[in-house]
């Protein structure tokens, strides 16, 4: 059958054909299986952000000099006025009154108009002034300042313009002179910081002078630094100009506007009065002429004050502040804005006004210049906005003045919000940010708004990190900070969500929260039982990040009772919540004894016990989390406290078989906690265990059996390269060296190695050169994976107890068995971190047995971490560079001079970049800090309609729709022959399993512990990988899961390990493993593992029992497994836990499963011939239904039909089919097929049997038990015979049957090639 694959890929798919092209709902309604965040990506906490937005230097303008030469009734000679002329200085006319009485009024106004924005500063008013006294003023403002800022106001409009040369003019005593004041003089009383502002005609000049002059000091300074006998070393060095700020009325050709409309110092007025001068201009304007009834002194009587933000001028004020922030943050670079918008209070208000200044003087051909420079700003949008507020307030005015009515307030901040929202629906990374942000930051300072804001806010932080950063450069912080110490419940939800998002972004705000009490706020929101769910998670999330590792936090939060509130929310039914309680408990009382106690006080690690078993796998891994830093303080040990340790460490032991691989990394880190804590007794365990293995030789099921079996495979010349498998590292040089170091052992068994004689610990594999560890004849005893897997081998329970004695059942000889089973942990990640601890103590252990022999091998210190295997490597060895000594922070190295305590295993998995290399360390923390970085309000991918994901799902499916149509109409044709030979290839390890993917044209071949997969259709080989299991085990199951979907293989192991692979046949990405478990812990040891030779198939019981069997069911995402064992064991994939155990009931081992979840009823075919079938609705005790004992020999394969009424069909060795109904006692129906069966499948379709058999045949039958097809022969092969059949399996669509045999060839068959 060539499938259709031109039709699947052809144009017409999806067009026409009505229903025809609908995909089938139920693939829809299918649950997938191990998809989740914890599958798909990589573990890691958010990448904390630099914080630039923090003020690292917050200044204050603390003195301000007034220095006004105006010299009233005398005009400079170089300027011509007009007449009639610009006259008010600071809104008071000089000629209506004694010229030095006008003086000392404007002095006194321009002080007031500057204290309305800085009051607390000093201010000194130099009127008409001579050089000597600027000097004396300027010097005594910057001594009193010392290092804050100093203003230095100058307004020339009584003396002649700056001059070229960098001066400005003063007067002599009499004032019959002006006097120039150089400008470099002025900088070197004046020092820095400070600010100048010049309201001048050519007040451009002297920012240009001030810049030389600047320069030239800095060249000074260095020719001083560089030459201390330099003559302007001797002097006092000046000081250094940087930190100036200059803001001048016009540029350095220009002249101040002479309008008699306008005030003389229209650059002051802007700069200290700008409500006024902003109305006055409006006024002024063609457009005011649109607002009937306002006039200038209209204007002058608006009612309100600047700072009263409910009134007229005071909202006006507000509006401006919001509208100049916003056009500054928009449109200057964000350090500069920081710098002059955020780092001082009376420098931002000044350039803000300065902002209006720009735009009011330009109107008058006037161009005002600052420095540092800003972009040109009179042009944004955002004063069109200022203009229709000024518009809908001054047109009220009439009737407010006249008739007395209400002021109406402006609509400018709910549109404004309005305009945010707009962008947050259309919102994205790589788009502009809102330009609304500084205003939605003005809008929390009203109780008004607040509410609508803090919601946006608390959207727009949702985008992610960077929507974050850009809310804490615009200062955000200081208000939310604030607005903790608020009362209204009504923000709680909003302020925890908003707090829960910057933590989750710079942890470092955890000071400023306690510094004030904001952590009261969170335990107050986390206590409160009428909380959401998700609120009291924030909060928890939140206080997580106070306590962590941050003492003066931990001590607040225990004070405010968090222990007591955590543990009452454990059992909450909100799975985020139970987890982020759990991290909130690990995290306080982490090296902080006192909350230690406290928890033990409230028995809170016996409270944490009933989070191991929880149905979600991240707060089983938070609990473990939790109870590790429990254990794993390291203050004083009392009788007390070791008991709970003890108590802790036994109920953690139980989690050895989790599902979850992060839960068993979890596992590791926090046994290694107890491990550092008790070293001494574990170092005493480690010393027996590996007395033991050496005088204990078990035999090792590889070594007996592997000569014979795995030399040919390994030989023969047309063994491929296998493909690197990503999450394995260099998995291949791994296995290399595992089997190198497996020849190597000088065990009594192995004789294979020749005469090569290390003792087991001398290799440590680590690196892929697999360098040995110093030389071979040095004996220290760093364990190989070899040796720890006999370790555990050995201890099994029977023979040690007699040898050890008593002491062996101790809890640390527990902890070391927990960790020896780690160590052979079918996931990488696992079995590193484990191998690591228990290095790092049989270091320890042997070297303090034997100090003297360490000292002379110097290799030592040169060598890699003793890890088993090249996986240890990637630590050390990135590229090809050898490894460094010691310097590794992930080391576990023979460092000699280490010192006991608290940095023992300094073993921290290579893949885990987070966090520096401190003990093994969870990965909990850092990596949940995730979820609160990007928020979920976006919608997932897939339920987008339009999106990438779902529309190649929706291609899957149809495709599904396709092969089942297609594959139907073939099958109730009937099948009358089926021995068309549709393809054939030489797989690179003798086939052990087949299985055929449900929906490609693509199947699995695994050999002892690879995979191989071939598109059947191209006759390509697609994949070839190392499954990763220990050399004496072999595959003996595999299944696909999500099969209709995302497809992940499962493949089973006869040690009762399973794993599950994703991105398998994909030509872009290395196959990757998603997960790992120890299905089946205690697979029979008799039998466990010996590969059977398929040459000695037929009397099955004397060798290999039957491995690890499964049965998938992807409706319900059940797992069924049995095997060697007396129990069928239901895993459920959605928990990642163990659900059931059944015991079978019988005395040997379970050789086929079959389920129907429709029924939940499973059927399990026995090595005793038994059939037997069990509800798993029903207890223990009676879930077996029907036992049927009608076969003599083993069960080859059972099959349950899915249907309600389905019968159960099963096969034995010596080729009896026969059929079951079940409510029948006995089979309804019984065929004889061929004797000697080595393999056996049945269409689940079409009732075809295929059955192989020893003597190089294959039969297939048809439900009558007609034979359709013998098949003997390849062909074209010159009708070379086919091999001793290993392994058969049917499509489950197609009518095709794949056949793999011992001599490494696989061939599919199908229907006749006319039905095609």
């Amino acid at each position: 059958m060539r499938m259709d694959s031109d039709l699947l890929h052809s144009p017409a798919l999806g067009v026409g054909g009505g229903e025809e092209e609908e995909s089938d709902m139920t693939d829809w309604n299918l649950p997938l299986t191990f998809m989740k965040k914890r599958h798909s990506e990589k573990i890691e906490g958010s990448k904390a952000l630099a914080q630039s937005w923090r003020m690292k230097d917050r200044m204050k303008t603390v003195s301000v000099a007034l220095v006004l030469c105006l010299n009233v009734g005398v005009d400079p000679p170089d300027v011509v006025k007009t007449s009639p002329c610009a006259r008010l200085e600071c809104w008071i006319d000089p000629l209506s009154m004694s010229p030095q009485k006008a003086l000392e009024s404007i002095g006194a106004n321009l002080q007031k108009q500057y204290e309305n924005w800085q009051p607390r500063a000093r201010y000194k008013q130099s009127l008409d002034p001579t050089v000597d006294e600027v000097k004396k003023l300027c010097t005594s403002l910057r001594r009193n300042a010392k290092e804050e800022r100093v203003l230095f106001h100058y307004n020339g409009h009584g003396v002649p313009r700056p001059t070229v040369n960098g001066e400005i003019w003063v007067f002599n005593k009499n004032y019959t002179q002006y006097i120039p004041l150089s400008v470099y003089d002025l900088q070197t009383w004046m020092g820095s910081p400070s600010i100048f502002v010049y309201d001048c005609s050519n007040a451009g000049i002297i920012v240009k002078s001030f810049k030389q002059f600047a320069l030239q000091r800095e060249q000074e300074l260095e020719v001083a630094a560089i030459n201390p006998n330099h003559p302007l070393a001797q002097v006092p060095l000046p000081p250094s100009m940087k930190n100036c700020i200059q803001l001048a009325a016009c540029d350095a050709s220009e002249l101040l506007p002479m309008n008699s409309d306008l005030p003389a110092d229209l650059f002051t007025s802007c700069l200290t009065t700008p409500i006024k001068i902003a109305l006055r201009w409006f006024c002024m304007q063609k457009s005011a002429k649109l607002v009937p009834g306002v006039t200038l002194d209209l204007i002058e009587k608006i009612p309100g004050r600047l700072n009263d933000r409910r009134t007229p001028l005071g909202e006006l004020n507000w509006i401006f502040t919001a509208i100049t922030d916003t056009i500054a943050w928009n449109v200057l670079p964000r350090d500069l804005f920081q710098k002059l918008f955020r780092q001082d209070l009376l420098v931002a208000s000044l350039f803000r006004n300065f902002l209006l200044a720009e735009r009011i003087m330009r109107s008058y051909n006037c161009t005002p210049v600052s420095s540092p420079r800003l972009p040109p700003t009179y042009m944004h949008a955002m004063w069109q906005a200022w203009d229709l507020a000024v518009d809908i307030c001054l047109s009220q005015l009439p009737t407010i003045i006249e008739e007395g009515t209400a002021f109406r307030h402006s609509p400018f901040f709910a549109e404004q919000l309005t305009a945010f929202q707009v962008w947050l629906t259309m919102g994205v990374e790589n788009r502009n940010p809102p330009e609304q942000l500084p205003i939605v930051l003005q809008v929390l300072l009203s109780q008004v708004h607040r509410l609508r804001a803090l919601d946006l806010l608390g959207r727009f932080l949702d985008l992610g990190p960077w929507a974050v950063s850009l809310a804490l450069s615009v200062g955000i912080f200081p208000y939310v900070l604030k607005l903790l110490q608020s009362s209204a419940r009504e923000l709680r939800p909003l302020l925890v969500f908003i707090w829960a998002k910057i933590l989750a972004v710079d942890s470092s705000c955890q000071a400023d929260l306690v510094k004030d009490n904001g952590h009261k706020y969170f335990l107050s929101v986390l206590a409160d039982p009428y909380m959401p769910a998700e609120h009291r998670t924030m909060a928890a999330f939140i206080l997580a990040v106070i306590v962590n590792s941050y003492n003066t936090g931990q001590e607040a939060c225990l004070q405010g009772n968090l222990i007591a509130i955590c543990l009452e929310q454990l059992n909450d039914p909100h799975p985020l919540l139970r987890q982020w309680v759990a991290i909130c408990l690990g995290r306080i009382w982490q090296n902080f004894d006192s909350a230690r106690w406290c928890g033990v006080r409230d028995s809170a690690h016996e409270k944490l016990y009933s989070l191991l078993s929880d149905p979600i796998p991240e707060v089983r891994c938070a609990a473990v989390f939790a109870l590790g830093s429990f254990v794993g303080n390291s203050a004083e040990r009392t009788d007390h406290s070791t008991t709970i340790d003890h108590n802790v460490a036994m109920m953690l032991a139980q989690l050895l078989n989790d599902g979850s691989p992060v839960v068993r990394k979890e596992l590791v880190v926090a046994l290694s906690h107890l491990v550092v804590q008790y070293e001494s007794n574990f170092c005493t365990v480690a010393l027996q265990f590996m007395e033991e293995e050496r005088n204990y030789a078990v035999s090792s099921p590889a070594s007996t059996t592997e000569a014979g079996n795995l030399t040919p495979v390994r030989d023969s010349p047309a063994i491929p390269r296998l493909r690197s498998v990503s999450s394995y590292g260099n998995i291949r040089a791994a296995t290399t060296v595992r089997n190198l170091n497996k020849s190597l052992q000088n065990l009594n068994l192995s004789e294979e190695g020749g005469s090569v004689t290390f003792s087991p610990g001398n290799l440590s594999t680590s690196s892929s050169a697999s360098s040995t560890l110093g030389s071979p004849d040095n004996d220290e005893y760093i364990l190989s994976f070899e040796t720890i897997d006999k370790m555990r081998r050995v201890s099994s329970y029977s023979s040690l107890n007699s040898l050890i004695g008593v002491s062996f059942n101790s809890v640390y000889t527990q902890i070391w068995r927990v960790l020896l089973h780690l160590a052979a942990d079918p996931y990488p990640e696992v079995y590193d971190l484990a191998m690591k601890v228990l290095n790092s103590i049989a270091y320890k252990a042997t070297m303090n047995a034997r100090p003297q022999r360490i000292l002379d091998s110097g290799s030592l210190t040169q060598s890699a971490p003793a890890s088993p295997t090249s996986k240890g490597t990637h630590i050390h060895q990135v590229g090809g560079s050898p490894p460094m000594p010691s310097t590794s922070s992930s080391s576990l190295t023979n460092e000699v001079p280490k010192p006991a305590g608290r940095e023992l295993p300094s073993a921290r998995p290579p893949y885990t970049p987070t966090l520096g290399g401190q003990a093994p360390h969870s990965h909990q923390f850092p990596r949940t800090r995730k979820m609160f970085d990007k928020g979920p309000d976006q919608i997932p991918e897939e339920h987008d309609v339009e999106s990438h994901v779902r529309k190649e799902r929706e291609w899957r499916f149809l495709r599904n729709a396709l092969v089942r149509r297609h594959s139907q109409s073939i099958t109730q044709r009937g099948i009358t022959r089926l021995d068309d030979q549709i393809f054939i290839n030489r797989n690179p390890g003798v086939p052990s399993v087949v299985k055929f993917h449900p929906f490609n044209p693509c199947i699995a071949v695994a050999d002892k512990d690879s995979i191989c997969f071939w598109d059947w259709e191209k006759g390509e080989k697609l994949d070839y990988f190392y499954n990763g299991n220990p050399r004496y085990t072999r595959i003996t199951a595999m299944e696909y899961l999500n099969g209709h979907d995302c497809s992940l293989l499962l493949t089973a192991t006869d040690d009762g390990a399973l794993r599950v692979w994703k991105n398998f046949a994909d030509l872009e990405r290395n196959p990757e493993m998603v997960t790992a478990w120890q299905g089946l812990s205690d697979m029979l040891p008799t039998t466990r593992g010996l590969p059977r030779r398929v040459s000695i198939h037929l009397d099955r019981s004397k060798q290999g029992g039957a491995g690890m069997v499964v049965d998938w069911e992807q409706e319900t995402g059940l797992l069924m497994t049995s095997g060697d064992v007396r129990v069928i064991r239901i895993w459920d994939t959605d928990r990642e836990m163990k659900i059931q155990d059944i015991p079978t009931g019988a005395d040997s081992c379970v050789t086929s499963l079959s389920c129907d979840s429709q029924r939940s009823l499973i059927a399990a075919g026995l090595g005793d011939g038994s059939v037997r079938i069990y509800d798993r609705r029903m207890g223990p005790n009676e879930c077996r239904v029907v036992t049927y004992r009608e076969h003599s020999a083993w069960v080859v394969k059972v099959h349950l039909q899915k249907q309600t009424e389905g019968n159960i069909i099963s096969v034995s060795v010596n080729g009896d089919v026969r059929f079951f109904e079940l409510r029948m006692p006995d089979s309804v129906n019984v065929m004889q097929t061929v004797k000697g069966l080595t393999a056996l499948d049945i269409h689940p379709q079409a009732n075809l049997f295929a059955c192989g058999s020893m003597n190089q045949f294959i039969a297939v039958y048809n439900s009558s038990g007609d034979v359709i097809s013998n098949i003997k022969y390849y062909d074209g092969f010159m009708g070379q015979r086919i091999g001793a059949i290993s392994c058969l399996a049917f499509h489950p669509y197609w009518p095709h049957l794949a056949v793999g045999s011992n001599d490494y060839y696989m061939s599919i068959y199908s229907a006749e090639k006319r039905m095609r």
